[in-house]
């Protein structure tokens, strides 16, 4: 009868363990969606700020299509305009799969694009009109890229944590029988 009482006290404990596990893995993906959802918000806002500063309407934009037709103003807007709308679309890709490893790669891919046309926009040199971003522009830019990077660096940290989680014996099984597939950091 011992024997049968160890025995069950022993599938009680592996139960309630794996219980425990599951929970802990399904909360660390939860937070790192949380945290997502924060850093999404804070990356729509360089898509606001292009949309909104733009100076070139969207049905202006088939007609500069000719090369040197334009300064290079009108080219880097084009292009940092162009760079916002595949950025808008990857995060609205990223939205539906948060934790998603080629979604994310896609994101970080279109956010390192976004960047870039903003400081070859930025890089500019003045011509007779002034700098082609303006002062309050750039430093409105600056903040939410801040907010940003904060935001970013706290998901990251979720990600490594629910990474780690997952690949750690014996809660590695529960992932691997439930699912639970490695996220990867914007």
């Amino acid at each position: 009868m011992s024997d049968s009482v160890v025995v069950w006290v022993s599938i009680a404990v592996l139960i309630f363990w794996s219980m425990g596990a599951y929970n802990r893995l399904v909360r660390l993906r939860s937070h790192g969606i949380t945290a997502f959802a924060a850093l999404e918000g804070m990356l729509n806002q360089h898509v606001l700020i292009v949309k909104a500063n733009a100076p070139l309407a969207e049905e202006q934009l088939p007609e500069l299509k000719v090369p040197y037709s334009h300064d290079e103003a009108t080219h880097a807007w084009i292009g940092l305009t162009a760079a916002a709308d595949q950025f808008n679309a990857s995060l609205k890709a990223a939205h539906a799969k948060p934790l998603n490893g080629a979604t994310m790669l896609a994101l970080r891919t279109a956010l390192e694009t976004l960047s870039l046309c903003w400081s070859r926009l930025r890089d500019l040199p003045p011509d007779l009109a002034g700098s082609a971003l303006p002062g309050p522009l750039q430093t409105q830019w600056e903040n939410v890229a801040v907010q940003a990077d904060v935001a970013r660096a706290e998901f990251n940290k979720r990600v490594d944590i629910y990474n780690e989680a997952i690949h750690q014996f014996p809660a590695l099984l529960l992932a691997w029988v439930f699912g639970f597939k490695p996220a990867m950091p914007v």
